[in-house]
């Protein structure tokens, strides 16, 4: 009898430790993750800083101001536009202007692939 309430003793002792690691490590991930939330709290505070930043960096009126005062543009004036009269003529119907300025290559030939054969001559 008194091995058994040794033995019913040192479960008991066991079993109390097991609860008390659990609880303990529960405590850790529970700051753990009361860590991450005030991260997460703080980097979304930053990055509310950063948008609101950049938009009033990308006002049109700011970037205006910057335009005229840094680039010294001229106005543009009603004399610096063609009219149709001075345009190139247009390419006749069917001719292909801008494919007639790329060369086709020919196909190259791999060692995986034969050479393509010659027609036989006709007669």
């Amino acid at each position: 009898m008194r091995v058994l309430n040794i033995l019913v003793i040192c479960a008991l002792v066991l079993a109390a430790s097991a609860v008390y690691k659990i609880k303990f490590d529960s405590t850790l991930q529970a700051a753990r993750v009361a860590k991450l939330r005030n991260e997460l709290r703080v980097q979304r505070d930053a990055l509310a800083a950063l948008r609101a930043e950049w938009a009033k960096l990308d006002t049109p009126a700011r970037i205006e101001e910057l335009a005229t005062r840094f680039l010294k543009l001229q106005p543009v004036k009603a004399t610096q536009f063609e009219n149709f009269d001075n345009l190139p003529a247009r390419p006749p119907a069917g001719s292909d202007a801008g494919g007639a300025m790329v060369a086709v290559p020919e196909p190259a030939t791999t060692g995986s692939v034969p050479a393509p054969a010659a027609p036989p001559a006709r007669r």
